[in-house]
């Protein structure tokens, strides 16, 4: 302190020091660690409420997120009844094409049992076709009753008038449809012939030849007519009784489509079989 002119001069110092406590930055630190672990936790709590299917969903977008495409659902959430992603995956096209063959195979036998039931001449002839959807595809089935002579004489393949009847009017409902048809022959267990080089085999296919041959004038295209198959009597209708007349009949197959796994599922624009999806939904399209 000194002394100017008889005043006092005071001065006057001041020790600026930096904040301490919370007038520093480390606490922003802290709460940043405190929101991160308070997020996780409600993130746990949120998945452990939802749904076994909806966690399956985010189990397997984090093992394969190219497989699923984001979308939103309703979740059962302790935490919020709002929005939840989950995923959406599309039905495999091997299911849609499978469905949809399915319902044109009903409309197509009840069309043919209709118009089987309405022509008056089957009735005179007795004779028994058989029109079902099995898990192999849509199975029509001349089968032979009473005396075993109905569609062919016992022994030949020479078509009966009901046997060229059926299968013109079955024809006529097959040439709306895409499918490829199989055709097959069968025989029961009995020999008819002494002749060791005419069999039942022989006589299935020639059946079944015969069936193509009709199938053909009535307007089922050739390229529909994919295998002609003689069984003789290796798939017996009554396995119990091998002679019995119902074991000769003549079957027309018309097979599910087989999709291949993977056809059609997000499958890349580069993938080979995406020509092959196209062609069967252009095929559904056309039924």
């Amino acid at each position: 302190m000194s002394q100017r002119g008889g005043k006092k001069i005071v001065i006057v110092k001041k020790k600026v020091t930096g904040g301490g406590g919370h007038h520093g930055g480390s606490w922003k630190v802290a709460y940043a660690d405190f929101v991160t672990a308070m997020m996780a936790f409600f993130m746990v709590m949120w998945i452990l409420g939802m749904d076994d299917r909806t966690k399956s969903a985010i189990e397997g977008y984090f093992s394969n997120p190219v497989g699923y495409r984001k979308g939103y659902g309703a979740g059962s959430s302790p935490v919020a009844v709002g929005s939840a992603p989950t995923n959406i995956q599309r039905t495999p096209l091997r299911l849609v094409v499978r469905a949809n063959e399915q319902k044109t195979f009903e409309h197509v036998r009840e069309r043919i049992m209709a118009k089987l039931a309405a022509n008056d001449s089957l009735a005179k002839f007795n004779a028994d076709v058989e029109v079902v959807v099995t898990r192999e595809g849509l199975r029509i089935e001349l089968i032979e009753s009473g005396a075993g002579d109905v569609f062919f004489p016992n022994g030949s393949a020479r078509m009966n008038a009901a046997t060229a009847l059926v299968l013109q009017l079955v024809g006529a409902e097959l040439s709306t449809l895409s499918h490829p048809i199989v055709l097959e022959g069968h025989t029961d267990a009995a020999r008819f012939s002494a002749d060791a080089t005419y069999t039942n085999w022989e006589l299935s296919a020639d059946r079944a030849n015969a069936a193509r041959r009709v199938l053909e004038t009535a307007g089922v295209g050739q390229g529909r007519l994919v295998e002609v198959r003689g069984y003789a009597d290796k798939r017996l209708r009554v396995p119990d009784d091998p002679t019995a007349p119902s074991n000769r009949r003549i079957s027309l197959l018309l097979p599910f489509t087989d999709v291949p796994d993977g056809v059609g599922d997000d499958a890349p624009t580069t993938d080979p079989t995406i020509a092959q999806r196209d062609s069967i939904l252009s095929g559904l399209a056309r039924q």
